[in-house]
């Protein structure tokens, strides 16, 4: 029932640890399990985990030992186990799989700030999570200490702060809530002092992982530099404790809005109505789902891969058969550096130019009908909305809104050149110019540039 308690667990190792120390997230940072006879006195090791726990330059584990206590320690295929202690598939290479696989570092005009979308950054400011995830995006960087960024912050402050288009910071790394205050507010008080940073995000495990951090002093320190947004990373329903629903009890009461971001892994949450279950009780923690991810192509984890149909079947488990708000939108992050792409369903079925044809989460057809007298706002209503000109980052929409006539894939005229001369059929660029959209000059890319 949705009334029944979130639990609280702590092995059988534990049980005699004072409370004092086990609610002290320094004492469970301290103690987190990294080796095969640290996790062995919780319960056995498979032959392919130990495999794992031995093998030359793995990637970084540790893990709180309340994070540990989640784990059913009958079940080999535990699901937050699957999370957190590698296999010997981990060490195995798949087609596709890229160091850095979304190209944040080719889109960091300085070390450690991805500047991808118009208007927000990526500012990574720590290397360190309070554990690893098998599935980490950034394994490259994370978790080595000759990769952190604090020799990166005054660029990093400063490359924000000469570009005004930045209006909203999301601050990650690694884990920044990892971060001592001091550190921590450093951050955030430098972002506060830029005047066209609208909006600080915070991307963080730390209240899953290691819900003892969430103290009050963080949160006090947390709302001085609001509005501040804080995404959490809850993949499976067991993640959810007492523990943490306490975490995002302080977290909301100190005005801050929580979201949810999960990834998509086989053997943990490939299933819609254990996703259902999942969106269902983040909502009774005030915590709103905001992303499922496509795992992404990254070493290591090609067994937690799933199709992509996978998520589409997930989206139709969840639209319609439960509260709007509680669907997430379900995104490939695409590979080589193209952001965030939504993939959904198709709702709409066909159109005309008066109707359009939808289907609904139970295959109910029914036909729009559109407005045949409909008729754009006056430019006196938009024109201020507009950015400037040397702001424009417009893609799909400058195509909407006839601000260009095409996107070309680089090189594209030069291709279809195809070495020939420059003729007298091809000295006129103009003739490619379509009247009253875009601007009335020669392409940057036109190879003859135009007279």
């Amino acid at each position: 029932m949705s009334t029944t308690p979130f639990p609280s667990k702590r092995a059988p190792a534990y049980q005699d640890i004072p409370d004092e120390k086990w609610n002290d997230w320094h004492w469970q940072l301290s103690h987190r399990l990294n080796t095969i006879e640290d996790f062995e006195a919780l319960f056995p090791l498979t032959e392919s985990e130990k495999q794992a726990l031995s093998a030359p330059g793995l990637f970084r584990v540790e893990v709180p030992p309340y994070f540990a206590s989640l784990i059913d320690p009958g079940n080999p295929f535990d699901p937050i186990r699957r999370q957190v202690i590698p296999t010997a598939k981990e060490l195995e290479s798949f087609t596709g799989m890229m160091e850095d696989s979304l190209a944040e570092d080719m889109h960091s005009p300085v070390p450690g700030l991805v500047h991808r979308y118009p208007d927000r950054v990526l500012m990574l400011i720590t290397n360190q999570c309070a554990s690893y995830c098998r599935y980490c995006t950034r394994g490259r960087l994370v978790g080595d200490p000759r990769q952190g960024f604090a020799r990166d912050f005054d660029a990093q402050i400063a490359y924000i702060r000469r570009t005004p288009q930045i209006r909203d910071v999301l601050i990650s790394g690694g884990d920044p809530l990892t971060l001592s205050p001091e550190n921590l507010e450093r951050v955030l008080r430098s972002l506060r002092e830029i005047p066209h940073v609208e909006v600080i995000r915070i991307g963080s495990r730390v209240p899953v992982f290691l819900p003892q951090r969430v103290t009050s002093q963080l949160t006090e320190l947390l709302a001085k530099y609001h509005p501040l947004w804080l995404n959490i990373h809850v993949n499976h329903p067991n993640e959810i404790t007492a523990e943490l629903a306490e975490a995002c009890d302080r977290l909301s009461r100190a005005g801050i809005p929580l979201g949810n971001q999960s990834v998509l892994l086989a053997g943990v949450n490939d299933d819609p109505y254990l996703m259902r279950r999942l969106v269902q009780d983040l909502a009774r923690i005030r915590v709103r789902p905001y992303y499922i991810y496509q795992c992404d192509l990254v070493a290591g984890a090609g067994h937690f891969r799933t199709p992509i149909s996978k998520g589409l079947e997930i989206i139709e488990a969840l639209r319609g058969h439960t509260s709007g708000f509680l669907v997430p939108t379900y995104v490939v992050d695409a590979p080589g550096g193209g952001g965030k792409i939504p993939v959904m369903p198709n709702y709409v079925l066909s159109s005309s130019p008066d109707k359009v044809v939808l289907r609904n989460f139970e295959g109910y057809i029914s036909a729009y009908s559109e407005p045949l007298d409909y008729q754009p706002p006056d430019k006196s209503l938009t024109d201020p909305y507009k950015p400037q000109e040397e702001d424009l980052q417009e893609g799909v929409l400058g195509l909407l809104t006839g601000g260009q006539m095409n996107i070309k894939p680089e090189g594209f005229d030069a291709l279809h050149m195809r070495g020939g001369e420059l003729h007298r059929l091809r000295k006129d660029a103009n003739k490619w110019k379509a009247l009253g959209i875009g601007h009335q000059e020669a392409d940057a890319e036109d190879p003859q540039g135009g007279d």
